[in-house]
């Protein structure tokens, strides 16, 4: 059964970095936003660069807004830009891998 309006709730905030992982569990009123637990986190405060207008965020990998309302135990993940579009990581791979397979065919021709 769903916790009631004045029941606590517990949530985790995480945000991964290549070389430093971030989390911090807030407890929060049932009914609080992925904007109020990253603000109760102090994830801003410990990652300057971040910030909350622009955020891409999640619960448990899926994609929500800074307005969806949180259940007990929920995950609130910050997300990273993306360094590549993955079509063109794709393509590169691509290209890469067929440069590969030529190399390897001219070396046997030898």
């Amino acid at each position: 059964m769903g916790k009631s309006v004045s029941e606590p709730i517990r949530v985790s905030v995480v945000y991964a970095q290549p070389q430093h992982q971030w989390m911090q569990i807030v407890n929060l009123q049932s009914g609080s936003t992925v904007q109020m637990a990253i603000e109760r986190s102090g994830v801003l405060q410990a990652i300057p660069e971040l910030r909350l207008e622009t955020l891409e965020v999640g619960i448990f990998h899926r994609r929500c807004g800074l307005d969806t309302v949180l259940r007990d135990r929920d995950r609130v993940e910050i997300y990273r830009p993306l360094q590549l579009d993955p079509k063109e990581a794709r393509r590169l791979r691509a290209a890469r891998n067929k440069a590969q397979i030529a190399r390897a065919a001219l070396a046997r021709s030898r």
